[in-house]
């Protein structure tokens, strides 16, 4: 693989698909047009989240535009992420993949000349493993498939947080994260962190994680995060959901609002050998953490928890306690 040179622009976006298959087994896919970074190539249809979108909504949008068909999501099915380089249009993008099952509600095929995708098809498995595909998609449906991706030696440096001008005057910001609802062994107690003054949301508890790096998976970024925020080392077991939520006018130690979207996954995670937690990163969004019986975190009032923290609990089922 030929170097890829720095002076490419570092780019971010989260983007949701759809695997859609019919009543003869068969998958639908989209292909790249000539307008596109790898023309001739197939994908699961789906697109770019715009920003405050929920993803379960895109997902819908993006698959009406670029097949004709109306579809209805059935279940999330895996979240991804990978770094493609584009030399002739002088970026490198991340892309966070959020990878739903869908069903079809009706609609029929359409081509679409002079688009970014120019046909869609349903292909059988063995028809499609033999397609030149992007490696997401061919992840996704369990094919081994060389890299058709020109991707960084290294990634590229990249914050965390960036917020950019809007079209109406505030600054804009969306962000990928990962956090987890982390138990000892036996799921007696739960880890939480306390979002710091001067933060959206301070004072409230919250679940450890927080936004991915450049170039990282998610499930590897929830792991690094566990033991950086609060010293704890677990085990992944599970892709337990995504929550999106918008504020359109966040307002944090920037100082200025903020028209924040931040899209989440959340996963169950097992801490084996619980031990004294330590927040690490004095001065920053967390000002406490603690493992908290799971009987004392339900007794808690709604408005002392982050609505992601709430809709990862329900997700769990940790919601209600028997016995």
């Amino acid at each position: 693989m030929p170097p890829v040179t720095p002076a490419l622009e570092p780019l971010r976006r989260i983007a949701a698909y759809a695997v859609a298959t019919d009543d003869k087994g068969r998958v639908l896919l989209v292909r790249a047009s000539s307008r596109s970074g790898t023309p001739g190539v197939w994908s699961l249809p789906g697109g770019a989240v715009d920003h405050g979108e929920d993803p379960n909504h895109t997902v819908v949008r993006e698959t009406a535009a670029e097949t004709g068909l109306s579809v209805a999501v059935t279940g999330l099915r895996e979240v991804v992420a990978d770094m493609r380089s584009m030399p002739h249009r002088g970026v490198t993008i991340h892309t966070d993949r959020l990878i739903y099952s869908v069903s079809i509600r009706g609609g029929n095929l359409v081509d679409r000349v002079g688009h970014p995708t120019d046909l869609a098809r349903w292909h059988a498995p063995e028809e499609a493993e033999k397609l030149k595909l992007r490696p997401f998609t061919a992840a996704a449906l369990g094919f081994g498939a060389a890299s058709a991706d020109l991707r960084p030696e290294e990634a590229p440096d990249f914050p965390s947080f960036y917020a950019y001008p809007g079209p109406d005057g505030l600054h804009r910001a969306q962000r990928f994260a990962a956090y987890a609802i982390a138990t000892d062994a036996q799921e007696n107690s739960l880890l939480l962190t306390r979002i710091a003054p001067g933060y959206p949301g301070e004072g409230r508890w919250h679940l450890p994680g927080g936004g991915t790096d450049y170039g990282e998976q998610p499930g590897t970024a929830l792991i690094r995060e566990l033991v950086e925020e609060t010293g704890q080392e677990g085990r992944l077991i599970e892709l337990l959901g995504v929550a999106s939520h918008r504020d359109a006018a966040s307002l944090g130690p920037e100082g200025y609002p903020i028209d924040w979207h931040g899209v989440r996954a959340f996963y169950r995670v097992v801490v084996d050998k619980p031990t004294e937690v330590a927040v690490k990163d004095v001065g920053g969004s967390t000002s406490e953490a603690r493992w908290m019986p799971l009987r004392a975190v339900l007794a808690l009032p709604e408005d002392h928890l982050t609505e992601v923290t709430a809709e990862a609990l329900q997700r769990a089922r940790l919601t209600t306690l028997s016995g």
